[in-house]
């Protein structure tokens, strides 16, 4: 049971979607990252200054924003980017060395779950926040 990985217990709507599957289903189903907007590199410049290489199905940009985090400031890259993206549940669980990152994002049209799986906190949250983008079908 996935809900044995973790310190705590899976985000309330995803605990229903979830149900019976297997922790490599899950991620095959949440955590893919595939489809038309890739993150490349990633760097905090400075403070409150964030910059990204970003794929965005075959346009490479790179991309900068100034915010109070990493989250608010890929969400403004894609933004300016034009992709629609809102982050409207945000929870991390830890399981062992690993942080997981459970988004429920939405573009104005669908809302979905997605997962982000890392050593890093930061980087388990924009993996997160990039494939609900992609599973939102931008």
């Amino acid at each position: 049971m996935i809900s044995n990985l973790f310190d705590a217990p899976l985000p309330r709507g995803l605990r229903e979607q979830t149900a019976g599957m297997s922790w490599d289903a899950v991620l095959n189903t949440f955590a893919t990252c595939s489809g038309p907007v890739q993150l490349g590199g990633w760097e905090r410049a400075a403070a409150g200054e964030f910059k990204a290489t970003l794929a965005i199905g075959d346009r490479v940009c790179t991309a900068t924003a100034s915010a109070v985090g990493p989250i608010g400031a890929l969400t403004a890259m894609l933004y300016e980017q034009g992709v629609a993206f809102e982050t409207l549940e945000f929870h991390q669980l830890h399981a062992g060395e690993n942080t997981a990152t459970f988004i429920r994002g939405g573009n104005g049209a669908a809302e979905e779950w997605a997962l982000g799986w890392s050593v890093d906190s930061t980087q388990s949250a924009l993996t997160a926040i990039i494939a609900c983008a992609n599973r939102l079908g931008v």
